[in-house]
C-alpha cells in the first residue's frame, strides 16, 4: 500500500510513519514548519508552492491528514488561521486525493461533542462549543461527503513519543527527568479517554489493512480527569519536586469553551477488534523509564 501522510513531524503522524514503513508500506510522510528525518516539504495551503513534494506523481492509494492547528484556545481567538488551517487544507487535500482517487483518513476530536453526556459513541448527537471544535467537524464532515469511502478516527488526549515533546504527558516526563519544579493548575471535572500515539497508528493500520470506512473512536481503556492523569505519570518520579492545583474549569477562565465528560466509548473499534489491546498510561511510563534508565539514580 502507498500512503501519504500530511503532518508526518507531529506526534500522531509521526507515529504513523514510523509503524507503516515498519510494516512494508511504502509510505512518505511531509512536514511544514518542522523538518524531521524521513520527512518532506509539503504546504497544505499553497497546493502549488514550487517546494511541495508531488503527491500526484507518488500516487498514494491513502492520503491520512494529521496536520491542523490543535491549540484550541488560540482559535477561539484566531478563527480565520483555525479555518485555514483545519478546513482549508483539509479542502486541498480532498482535490489531492480525488486527482489521485486515494482514501483518506482524517483525525478529529472529541471536541465535536458538548461533554454533557460522555463518554461518547460515534453515534451520539454532535454539538461542537468552540471556534476548533466546529472546524473540526466542519472538516470530517467534509470528507465524508466528498471521498465517502474514508476513515474518520476520533482522538482525544494525545500523548506519546515525538521528537519535540510537545503532549501533555511528555512535558510532566521532560521536567521531571531535568530536576525542574512543576506548577499544575488542572481541571478536575474535565474527563477524558487518553490515546497513545503508537495505538492509533496501530488502530489506523488494522482498519486500513481491511478497507474499513466511517467513522471509529479510538481511545484507551482508562477514562480519566487531568489530574489523575497527572498524578499517574508523577507517581513514576517520587522525588519530583511540583504543586498540583486541582481547580474547575470554569475557574480556569479558558478562552475556549471545554467539553467535560468527554472521551470515547470504543465498542465499535472494540467489536471488530476484539484482540486488540491498547495500552495503559502505566505501560507507557515503564516503557519509557526503562528506555531512559539512565536518567534513574
Amino acid at each position: 500500500m502507498k500512503v501519504f501522510i500530511s503532518g508526518a513531524s507531529g506526534l500522531v503522524g509521526s507515529n504513523c510513519l514510523k509503524l507503516f514503513l515498519e510494516k512494508g508500506w511504502h509510505t512518505v510522510g511531509s512536514y511544514f514548519s518542522f523538518e524531521t528525518d524521513n520527512t518532506v516539504f509539503y504546504d497544505t495551503l499553497l497546493p502549488d508552492h514550487p517546494m511541495n513534494f508531488d503527491i500526484e506523481e507518488f500516487g498514494p492509494d491513502v492520503i491520512v491528514h494529521c496536520g491542523a492547528l490543535t491549540h484550541v484556545d488560540y482559535c477561539e481567538t484566531h478563527e480565520q488561521e483555525s479555518y485555514e488551517k483545519t478546513v482549508q487544507s483539509t479542502i486541498n487535500l480532498i482535490a489531492v486525493a480525488k486527482a489521485c482517487k486515494a482514501k483518506m483518513v482524517y483525525l478529529s476530536t472529541d471536541y465535536v461533542f458538548d461533554g454533557k453526556d460522555g463518554p461518547y459513541k460515534e453515534d451520539a448527537p454532535m454539538n461542537p462549543l468552540s471556534v476548533y471544535a466546529r472546524h473540526k467537524l466542519e472538516a470530517e464532515q467534509m470528507i465524508l461527503k466528498e471521498i465517502p469511502d474514508s476513515l474518520v478516527l476520533r482522538v482525544t488526549n494525545v500523548y506519546g513519543n515525538e521528537l519535540r515533546g510537545k503532549n501533555f504527558i511528555a512535558r510532566i516526563i521532560d521536567q521531571c527527568f531535568n530536576n525542574q519544579k512543576l506548577m499544575l493548575k488542572l481541571p478536575f471535572d474535565q474527563y477524558a479517554s487518553p490515546a497513545c500515539a503508537w495505538d492509533i497508528a496501530r488502530a489506523m493500520h488494522v482498519l486500513l489493512n481491511d478497507n474499513k470506512t466511517g467513522i471509529y473512536h479510538i481511545g484507551g481503556s482508562e477514562y480519566l480527569n487531568r489530574v489523575e492523569l497527572a498524578k499517574i505519570v508523577l507517581s513514576y518520579f517520587p522525588d519530583a519536586d511540583y504543586e498540583l492545583i486541582p481547580i474547575s474549569t470554569a475557574e480556569l477562565k479558558q478562552p475556549a469553551a471545554r467539553p467535560l465528560l468527554g472521551g470515547f466509548i470504543c465498542n465499535k473499534f472494540l467489536g471488530e477488534y476484539p484482540d486488540f489491546v491498547f495500552g495503559t498510561i502505566d505501560d507507557y511510563m515503564k516503557a519509557v523509564l526503562a528506555e531512559r534508565k539512565d536518567w534513574i539514580n
